[in-house]
């Protein structure tokens, strides 16, 4: 405090404008070196401009990040749509693919199966002819034998009679 009112003392006693100048001048150059660190010190105007500054520099980053989030959302769904495109015509080319395959299938499954009918069929065929034909020499061969039998048991039956006529005239 003593400082000032010197101060104000000297200014109050100087007689010429120049003089108060040079007082003023040194007070500041005694305040200065008392407080070296005074000029790096933020005034209320320093720090108001400091914060004015940053808002604007806030409102910039955020309207800068609003324009970006705006634009990849608009890209996202471009790609989103894009993919979607590309999805309904993968599953169609799917679809149609295996339509096509289901009916080559188709076709192929019903000519093998007119395929082994028709084998099938012929092997009836001759499989019937075959076991018509081995009964028909089966009933040769039971009619042969049939012959055969009769035959020989017809002399061995009239042999037997003519025995049994001359054990019955012997007795």
């Amino acid at each position: 405090m003593t400082s000032s009112v010197a101060l104000y003392e000297a200014l109050t006693n100087a007689s010429d404008e120049r003089s108060r100048a040079r007082l003023i001048a040194e007070a500041f150059e005694r305040l200065e070196e008392r407080y070296p660190q005074l000029p790096d010190l933020a005034t209320q105007a320093h720090v108001r401009e400091s914060e004015l500054r940053l808002q604007r520099e806030i409102e910039q980053v955020r309207v800068d990040l609003t324009h970006e989030i705006e634009q990849v959302r608009v890209d996202l769904t471009r790609e989103i749509e894009q993919v979607r495109a590309d999805l309904t015509r993968e599953i169609e080319q799917v679809r149609a693919d295996l339509t096509r395959d289901i009916e080559n299938l188709r076709s192929d499954l019903t000519s093998d199966n007119e395929k082994i009918r028709a084998d099938l069929k012929n092997d009836i065929e001759k499989l019937r002819a075959d076991l018509t034909r081995d009964i028909e020499q089966l009933r040769t061969e039971v009619e042969r034998v049939k012959f055969e039998l009769l035959k020989w048991l017809l002399p061995v039956m009239v042999g037997q009679v003519i025995a049994i006529a001359a054990l019955v005239k012997l007795l």
